[in-house]
């Protein structure tokens, strides 16, 4: 591809995954119930499509909330195996 070829919003958008600090755990909540949350993209503006296509993909529900992407269930390592589909590094990508 030629440089021409990358709108600005496109390399803003490439720059935030490789400086992104994304940690993923899990959280117990009403009734003992488990959830998995994400911490770490409340500064993207495409997180609420980041959050609907992990719950479509998961097939789970959940929100997203106060800077915090919450999962219905335990979900973190396949939450992770979907950030790096969508081209986050691994190394920024924290399961706890």
């Amino acid at each position: 591809m030629v440089a021409s070829d990358f709108s600005i919003d496109d390399l803003v958008k490439e720059l935030d995954k490789e400086k992104a600090k994304i940690i993923i755990s899990k959280d117990i909540r009403r009734y003992n119930k488990p959830v998995t949350v994400i911490t770490g993209l409340s500064d993207r503006s495409d997180v609420k499509e980041i959050t609907r296509d992990m719950k479509t993909k998961i097939g789970t529900g959940g929100t997203f909330k106060d800077g915090l992407i919450i999962l219905q269930g335990d979900h973190r390592e396949a939450a992770k195996n979907l950030l790096l589909k969508k081209g986050y590094q691994e190394q920024a990508v924290e399961v706890m």
